[in-house]
């Protein structure tokens, strides 16, 4: 697909994007910044967003109209702020994170055929527009070798065990609950083995949406955090299969509590076949998961020449107080 470039920025031909509809050319700005309309059949501009979002009530990140999708929802706000069709808009998420799981710092990136000369008034837009559970933290325009999938370097995620008799119920949804004590220092030993370049195709499950995944994943780190009685798991590798780290922490939980020996990890590594795996854990529910941050080559975070300034959202001010004080 060719891309064309107006003030540094890439986008590929509306038309290329389309479902054969041919979506609007034009484009109000969102939240009335001003703009400036570019050649809309041959050109654009791209823009990143770092969405945080509380994953309860959604299926996931990946597009799909019912059960309601983060994309499905993120895309409509965009549909209305910036009056595109959402085949133009072409937006693209760095991870597809599955039902049920958070994310802080989830990154997307977004086309428009026309400039913006501010981005606090279409943020301040879209968090108008999004439900609560869902934020846009950032928004920052893009140079056109950045690609929110195909340009990260490495993903962090957070796996938040309470080990503990009683649950804290303020942390419910977003933690998961051990009544068994862990022996951390065996979950640590094993976390080790995890580290590296590894087949990991004993770690994942089935799914329609990979065509062919390549099962060689680079771990750099498998840390075992301990915070009273919040246990926090934290893996940064250069990608995961689907549900990798929930099948990760769930054979984790099982050495923690003493069930297998911590030197499982690489036998079952090696055997490379999922029904290994079974014979001793099943997933670990996906509340207690979070993507934390995604990483990137500094040189695709550059901002480009002739672009508005990173917009990390806008504060209110009260001028006067119509109110007294008593």
């Amino acid at each position: 697909m060719s891309y064309g470039v107006v003030g540094g920025l890439a986008a590929p031909p509306l038309n290329s994007l389309s479902d054969g509809g041919g979506g609007s050319g034009g484009g109000g700005g969102g939240g009335g910044d001003s703009i400036h309309l570019g050649n809309t059949s041959a050109s654009g501009y791209k823009w990143r967003l770092v969405i945080a979002y509380e994953g309860t009530r959604y299926s996931g990140w990946q597009y799909q109209q019912s059960p309601p999708t983060i994309q499905c929802i993120v895309e409509k706000a965009l549909t209305r702020a910036t009056k595109l069709e959402r085949e133009d808009l072409y937006l693209v998420g760095a991870s597809r994170t599955d039902t049920g799981v958070h994310a802080w710092g989830q990154v997307a990136h977004f086309l428009t055929p026309f400039n913006y000369d501010g981005l606090e008034s279409i943020h301040a837009a879209l968090n108008g527009l999004l439900p609560p559970d869902i934020r846009v933290r950032e928004i920052s325009p893009a140079v056109p070798e950045f690609h929110a999938r195909f340009s990260v370097k490495s993903k962090i995620y957070h796996y938040k065990i309470y080990n503990d008799a009683v649950m804290d119920p303020f942390l419910r949804h977003y933690v998961y609950h051990s009544v068994y004590k862990l022996n951390t220092l065996a979950m640590r030993e094993a976390a080790k083995h995890f580290t590296g370049k590894h087949d990991f195709s004993a770690f994942v499950n089935a799914s329609h949406n990979d065509r062919s995944p390549n099962p060689v994943k680079n771990i750099f780190r498998f840390d075992v955090n301990e915070m009273g009685a919040l246990l926090q798991l934290e893996v940064e590798g250069s990608g995961f299969l689907y549900r990798q780290v929930r099948n990760m922490v769930a054979l984790l939980l099982q050495i923690g509590r003493e069930a297998i020996p911590p030197n499982i990890v690489p036998w079952i590594l090696a055997t490379r076949d999922r029904k290994e795996l079974a014979k001793y854990a099943l997933s670990a529910p996906p509340h207690g998961l979070c993507l934390m941050s995604v990483k990137y080559n500094e040189e695709h975070l550059q901002l480009p020449s002739g672009c508005p300034a990173t917009s990390h959202g806008r504060h209110h001010t009260v001028r006067k107080c119509k109110l007294p004080f008593y």
